[in-house]
């Protein structure tokens, strides 16, 4: 790689704007910009005299460049920062033979007089470049190694060859990027621009993550980047370490990394997993060996800092390939620890914990805050938000109504979940829920409990040892229909939660690893808050493992053993449902906080149910349901019975009769295959 400039660079100009490499300037010789100007015409003027000397046309001239290149020299030494092709000879270790030849390319593009010379010497003065040959015959101190792939002008591409010739006729031209640096000017090769974004110093950060860019910025405070001898592609050996930031804040990771780099002197670039670009199918045509070429040039003239940032797909091979292979200092960051063939530090950037929500909500709101009395303390223990989002969601709203606030932090989690749950609409109250009081007192428990998660975990100490086991999970078991869904449903909108039931048809598969991988989709998602996850019929995706007899035996034990892992790491609120609880794996029921038993409904709660049955505005005449409830059916097929009566009514035009019931309830048997005895039809028509 490229060596580092010992002296102090003056910072570079920002991505997508004309500024000058150096911002610096000195009242008495001028600015920066005019100086450089200067320099380079001095050194053109210095070349063309050296080209008419070599061809005998003007001899005896050499020393007019001379004396003006030594003004310009003097008035550069006055500057904070020296001209542009110096820093570029130190950054990439220019012999005086190398630094001649950019120059005399970017003097055939920038000077007509010493284009001309070049053209008239190789006998094509319409056509003016520069070759190999040329220039071992009229500069200084010639070398041939100077055009070899491993010195600094093919290596890092400040100059193009122009195919078809011999070495030492080809053209050759200098890369527009260097030429726009020698001009003063300094931009992101166009060529990297669509793959990388630049972060500046972040205005919010969480603590813990000024923490982290702290130690980071440390670390690139006391290196020294490897010497210009350093291979490009990196030798693990010489490599330095990778900045590891592991967690679930992809945000705040970036915005550590921003910070670190902001610290040290350099600027950050992100690219994203999914913009790497792919294995060339042709051979010699590498993309990722071009991206790492331009990289490692643009990381010495810009003081760049690149972060590698993992997608939801995770570490991947061709990310592995790449970070493997860049040179110096750069970051990487991913959800999930990583293994490198190179050395590694590790920093953990997870979202910031409820209280310092807390304090990030009140520093985003303002005076609005104190408005919001304690809901803010509720809001931060429910929802596990970056400071950047908690940023832009108070920035949005500034609304002093917590209603808002609340349904503007449930729809963020939202888009993550639609492929693999269900959303569930809820509407239902208390009133709707007909269960023994033992049942309802579990369920208040459970919404009390998630409404007083931040005073008891935080303010009281409970999370100090870790937040593992801290989420609330709760099994409901029973018969289909009797309830258990519409519980779930009451408690999501006691609580303001999204309802997302998840569909086992498209978590569970039969490929190795999908099933976690769908699951790990799901939690991650869900992590986020706002959401109530309802696992229903949940004993064929949580039941007991089974002893190891084969293969497939052995895979279903770690799908499970995963779910129990992620289970007790959830935050949230997690419902399981289970027609038969004798189904499930002891482990799972050992980490459920409430178990909630759904019984049959007798007689009278079989009443209270067909009382509810029937919207107001539905038309009915003559219903009893004291005699309705004689029906031995649960609640749920209860509501398909009501509901198949309406159509039957709406159909004969007439409001709902016992008639239009019976006729529903009869069809309801032939579904369920158990007939309607006298007994409990008795007296309805």
């Amino acid at each position: 790689m490229p060596k580092k400039s010992t002296s102090r660079r003056a910072p570079a100009a920002p991505s997508g704007s004309e500024s000058p490499i150096t911002s610096g300037t000195a009242s008495a010789v001028g600015s920066w910009s005019e100086v450089n100007q200067e320099y380079l015409v001095a050194e053109f003027a210095r070349l063309r005299e050296q080209l008419e000397a070599k061809s005998g046309s003007k001899p005896g001239r050499e020393h007019r460049a001379s004396e003006a290149l030594r003004v310009a020299q003097k008035r550069a030494k006055q500057l904070a920062q020296p001209p542009a092709i110096d820093q570029l000879t130190e950054i990439f270790g220019l012999s005086e033979f190398e630094r001649d030849v950019l120059l005399l390319c970017a003097g055939v593009e920038m000077d007509s007089g010493l284009a001309a010379q070049c053209g008239e010497a190789l006998g094509h003065p319409q056509r003016p470049s520069v070759t190999f040959g040329l220039a071992m015959a009229a500069l200084a101190a010639p070398h041939w190694s100077a055009l070899t792939p491993s010195r600094p002008l093919r290596r890092y591409q400040l100059i193009d060859i122009e195919p078809g010739h011999g070495l030492a006729t080809a053209p050759l031209h200098i890369e527009e990027r260097i030429l726009h640096y020698l001009a003063g000017i300094n931009l992101l090769d166009p060529r990297l621009e669509p793959l990388l974004e630049e972060s500046g110093q972040p205005v919010w950060i969480a603590e813990e993550h000024k923490a982290v860019a702290a130690q980071m910025a440390a670390i690139l405070q006391q290196s020294s980047a490897p010497s210009s001898s350093g291979s490009a592609s990196g030798n693990t050996s010489q490599q330095q370490p990778i900045l590891h930031l592991c967690g679930d804040d992809p945000h705040g990771q970036q915005d550590a990394a921003a910070s670190a780099a902001a610290q040290s002197g350099r600027r950050l670039f992100t690219l994203r997993s999914d913009d790497i670009p792919a294995s060339g199918s042709e051979p010699g045509s590498n993309p990722i060996d071009q991206f790492l070429t331009l990289w490692t040039r643009e990381a010495s003239l810009l003081d760049g800092l690149l972060l590698v940032q993992c997608g939801t797909a995770g570490f991947t091979p061709p990310v592995r390939r790449l970070v493997e292979r860049l040179p110096g200092y750069a970051a990487l960051s991913s959800r999930e620890p990583v293994q490198l063939n190179r050395p590694l530090i590790r920093f953990d950037a997870d979202k910031p914990q409820p209280q310092e929500q807390k304090r990030l909500w009140q520093q985003t709101l303002g005076p609005a805050a104190k408005n919001l009395n304690g809901f803010l303390d509720n809001l931060s223990e429910q929802f596990r938000l970056s400071a950047r989002t908690i940023h832009a969601t108070g920035s949005a709203t500034k609304s002093e109504d917590a209603a808002t606030l609340w349904n503007a932090c449930r729809a963020l989690a939202r888009p993550r979940l639609e492929d693999l749950a269900q959303r569930i609409p809820s509407s239902a109250g208390w009133d709707d829920l007909i269960l023994p009081d033992a049942q309802k007192l579990i369920l208040r428990q459970i919404a009390a409990q998630v409404s007083w998660r931040m005073k008891v975990y935080e303010t009281w100490g409970f999370s100090a040892k870790g937040r593992r086991g801290l989420g609330i999970s709760a099994l409901f078991s029973g018969e289909s229909g009797t309830g258990k869904t519409l519980a779930a449903e009451v408690l999501a909108g006691e609580l303001g939660l999204d309802l997302y039931r998840i569909d086992l048809s498209a978590v569970v598969s039969k490929y190795i690893g999908e099933t976690e991988k769908n699951l790990r989709q799901v939690f991650d998602g869900a992590e986020e808050g706002g959401v109530l996850l309802l696992f229903d019929e949940a004993d064929a995706l949580f039941g007991k493992r089974s002893d190891v007899k084969d293969s497939h035996d052995r895979y279903a034990n770690i799908e499970v053993g995963y779910l129990l892992q992620r289970m007790e790491a959830y935050q949230g609120l997690a419902i399981l449902t289970t027609n038969l609880k004798s189904a499930m794996d002891r482990a799972f029921q050992r980490r459920l906080r409430f178990t909630v038993n759904f019984p049959f409904p007798d007689i009278s709660q079989r009443e209270a149910i067909w009382k509810l049955a029937f919207p107001q505005a539905t038309p009915t005449s003559g219903l009893d349901p004291a005699r309705l409830a004689q029906l031995k059916v649960a609640g749920g097929s209860i509501r398909n019975i009501a509901l198949n009566a309406a159509f039957l009514a709406a159909e004969a035009k007439k409001p709902v009769e016992m008639a239009h019931i019976l006729e529903a309830a009869r069809l309801e048997a032939l579904k369920t295959e158990r007939p309607l005895s006298e007994a409990e039809i008795k007296g309805w028509i």
